[in-house]
């Protein structure tokens, strides 16, 4: 089958799935009873919760009810930092879940956790020291941890920088002894140049985690991170794994990066699928636990900036993969980004809702992306639930070898949510003079709209092309939220550049790729004099989507911006909100959408908000200690309502607020 036919063919098997899947069933309606068991509240990622204690009336008098130091803290970190100078305890990017009175998390260090919903107390700390089982993939990070029981007892799942996936009894925190090994499962077997014991040439382990599992039907699939700096073209494939969640046994893997006569393998041209990797699931997954579904966002092929050596469109990178838990079966697919080589992999997990468009239900899946779009799917067939077009791209990129595909997926709805791209109009213009030092700074930079191909940097000559939205993204891996009551989606976004260096690696070294990139943020930027903003604001926002109707509902500037609006060539200009107060998770309640931002508080400082769904305007504010870490959540605990998220610090915490 050629490259353009799977490409055009969404599922092989969509057919089948419309004759075998049960009928409609319930919306996602987000956490039940007051807990919230999963990373996003529900399995579909909705991070929403019905509770509506704290509300527009009261947010303002939330108090800290307690503070809990991350575990990591109780180490002894000077000791461990003679061994591993790299070592950091900072990213502590946790969502806790909460069970039964139980507040269950991991640290940065991959030790987990279990505190009392109540009152703070550790119940246990477990610590696998995979810290000192050699420096993380890309940096020392854990975002959360999986709940798992069958009635009859109940585990605690996560992964490691060293590439475990660990169970322990969710109530002593004791290694399950009964699944894998003891109670962890080597998540490199079976992975292709993925060996134990191996690292990179940055000293790195080679495949890792930092991304909670998701767990349907007695079925574990957990995320990998595969190291995205790289000098050679052989790399770890990201394939997942879907695990027993009793005994450790592998029940399937799904090759990301087909083989031989896998479907998609013809879209590596020149069999470059025998040493290509990544194209992995490094952010977080949703599941459908009634259709027994789970939802890949996958990443880029290694690697991400240059795809000479792996000429065709890569299926199935930057995609959406849909697969039957149970047995690893591919239902449908869409990929999003033909032959990437700008990073935009998806970098957060897709949200499911039921919708209802022109009059007619829909079982729907919402993809969030870097690049500032939303993509829209039934998410029993894959069929767009708007059309998603082809449309003709750029395609002449001066790095030598590198052959762009010359379309690119445009979904039609819903609008973006983030600026895509760069123009002359797009420079920001709060004075004549500001115009023009904005002017000046991109002389020397290729613009274009979105997917305007990477360029060299030539001395004296064109220093590369200006990427909006930048390699971090639009959206990012705190994702978006969705309202089953309303079937609105509500995501935060940055409005940032990027701009590649590239070099080619040595082949004493070992390198043999013709290109890699350089260090981020070297040689020559665009950048303004005195601190000034490049482009015309919101520098982040908060957008809400109407997904019955594939409108935006509204967007307001994720925050006043005072920084740049004191600046002393802005202050006099009684400018509005410019946002560029971070990006922050979404929570969701009855009544309000709450996300963290990094300055506005009473001291100036980091502070929770709270918006009017209906409008985005800000009804509540509540000033943090510290800035926050991860996403916020939401739990009910002896008939009081808590708000819990971690925050940085010497040592990082998980705070929990209420009313007085």
């Amino acid at each position: 089958m050629s490259s353009m036919s799977s490409r055009l063919l969404v599922s092989a098997t969509w057919c089948c799935a419309m004759l075998l899947s049960p009928a409609p069933g319930l919306a996602q309606h987000g956490a039940t009873n007051g807990e919230w068991r999963s990373y996003g509240g529900d399995l579909g990622s909705t991070k929403y919760s019905a509770l509506d204690e704290i509300d527009a009336t009261n947010f303002d008098d939330l108090r800290i009810a307690w503070r809990w130091q991350s575990a990591d803290g109780a180490l002894d970190l000077d000791a461990l930092r003679e061994q591993i100078p790299q070592l950091s305890i900072r990213g502590f990017q946790a969502t806790p879940l909460m069970v039964e009175g139980i507040l269950y998390l991991s640290t940065a260090l991959y030790q987990a956790a279990a505190v009392d919903a109540g009152t703070g107390d550790t119940v246990w700390v477990h610590d696998p020291k995979a810290y000192l089982g050699g420096l993380p993939t890309h940096a020392y990070r854990s975002r959360g941890v999986a709940y798992w029981t069958d009635g009859q007892e109940a585990r605690i799942f996560w992964g490691t920088s060293e590439g475990y996936l660990l169970a322990v009894d969710a109530a002593s925190g004791q290694p399950v002894l009964a699944f894998g090994d003891n109670g962890r499962v080597d998540l490199t077997q079976g992975i292709p140049r993925a060996t134990r014991g191996e690292t990179n040439y940055r000293g790195r382990n080679l495949l890792g985690v930092a991304s909670p599992p998701i767990i349907a039907h007695d079925v574990v699939v957990t995320p990998t991170i595969i190291s995205d700096y790289v000098t050679r073209r052989e790399a770890p494939p990201g394939w997942l794994k879907g695990i027993d969640a009793r005994t450790g046994e592998t029940k399937w893997m799904f090759r990301s990066v087909p083989q031989a006569d896998d479907f998609g393998a013809d879209t590596w041209l020149n069999e470059s699928w025998r040493y290509s990797g990544n194209v992995n699931v490094w952010s977080l997954l949703s599941a459908d636990d009634e259709l027994g579904y789970v939802y890949l966002p996958t990443g880029t092929a290694t690697s991400d900036y240059y795809g000479g050596h792996r000429l065709g469109d890569n299926l199935f990178a930057e995609s959406l993969v849909a697969l039957d838990i149970e047995t690893g079966q591919r239902m449908w697919h869409f990929q999003a980004v033909h032959h990437g080589v700008w990073d935009f992999d998806f970098p957060a997990a897709p949200n499911l809702i039921d919708i209802t468009v022109d009059g007619r239900s829909v079982q729907a899946v919402a993809q969030v992306s870097k690049q500032g779009f939303t993509y829209v799917f039934d998410r029993v067939t894959g069929d767009p639930v708007w059309p998603i077009e082809e449309r003709p791209v750029a395609t002449d990129s001066d790095l030598d070898g590198e052959v762009l595909s010359p379309t690119q997926p445009f979904p039609t709805k819903p609008p973006p949510f983030e600026y895509q791209g760069i123009s002359i109009n797009d420079l920001v213009d709060f004075t004549p003079e500001i115009r023009a030092m904005a002017v000046e700074a991109v002389k020397d930079f290729r613009l274009g709209p979105l997917f305007t191909p990477p360029m060299l940097s030539v001395e004296g000559g064109l220093q590369g092309t200006i990427q909006r939205p930048n390699i971090a993204g639009g959206a990012s891996w705190t994702g978006a939220a969705t309202d089953p009551e309303s079937g609105l989606l509500y995501v935060p976004s940055e409005n940032r550049l990027s701009v590649l260096k590239y070099y080619t690696p040595d082949p004493a070294e070992g390198g043999n790729l013709r290109y890699t990139q350089g260090p981020f943020n070297s040689g020559t930027l665009p950048v303004m004099p005195q601190g000034l903003p490049l482009f015309k604001p919101p520098y982040s926002r908060m957008t809400a989507i109407d997904l019955n109707t594939g409108e935006l509902a509204w967007m307001q500037p994720n925050g006043d911006g005072d920084r740049l609006r004191n600046h002393p060539l802005l202050r006099e200009l009684d400018l509005g909100p410019l946002g560029g107060e971070g990006h922050g998770g979404p929570l969701l309640t009855k009544t309000l959408l709450v996300s963290a931002l990094s300055a506005g508080g009473s001291d100036g400082g980091p502070r929770l908000v709270a918006r009017d769904k209906a409008t985005g305007e800000i009804v509540g504010s509540v000033d943090l200690p510290a800035g926050a870490i991860g996403t916020p959540m939401t739990y009910r605990h002896e008939g009081t309502q808590y708000i819990a998220l971690t925050i940085g610090g010497e040592v990082p915490e998980l705070i929990a607020l209420s009313l007085p």
